[in-house]
């Protein structure tokens, strides 16, 4: 439990430095970006790759960081191009996102095993179980009638999710960008 809070406190000092709020920022931008090339297959189902920049953001400056950013990409990508309506609980999954991004993968070398632990738990705790839930809250369908479609979606996607982190964090690392963070 120690290791958990200092984890976040560490975190929560990545607010004042100039450094991480400048490459958050800019995380945020790439994260937006990344919004735009989503596929829609149906109402439930969204395939995307904005994930990446908010696991970065989790990985490089911890769960309250990862957080803040998971939540405020998901309203700055409301805002600037709005697929449905917006709902406030896709911003809460956004930084639940962040938040798991950040415990898992915080001051830790990026393994496949803790990349694939990450995507994992995201997966099933946010994009299976939360984003599932508020999908039936603001369509009125039944959380078993979707959620087979969804589980099946998540299935494809997550070794797909897994690799393209992993090769992302590889990339960087032996471009030595992590160390000027």
């Amino acid at each position: 439990m120690t290791n958990l809070r200092r984890q976040f406190r560490d975190s929560f000092h990545e607010l004042k430095d100039v450094k991480a709020l400048a490459m958050t920022a800019m995380l945020l931008a790439v994260a937006v970006v990344l919004g735009f090339y989503t596929l829609q297959v149906t109402d439930f189902i969204k395939i995307g790759f904005a994930f990446i920049a908010d696991e970065m953001t989790g990985m490089l400056f911890g769960p309250v960081v990862g957080g803040l950013m998971g939540g405020a990409a998901d309203l700055v990508k409301f805002l600037v191009r709005p697929t449905g309506p917006f709902f406030p609980g896709f911003t809460i999954s956004g930084a639940a996102s962040g938040v798991i991004y950040g415990m898992v993968l915080y001051k830790k070398p990026p393994t496949l095993g803790r990349v694939a632990l990450a995507n994992g738990i995201v997966m099933i705790v946010v994009n299976i179980c939360m984003n599932t839930y508020w999908l039936t809250l603001l369509y009125g369908d039944a959380f078993f009638a979707i959620l087979p479609a969804r589980i099946i979606k998540q299935a494809v996607m997550y070794p797909i999710y897994v690799a393209l982190f992993y090769g992302v964090s590889r990339v960087l690392g032996k471009a030595k960008l992590f160390a000027l963070v």
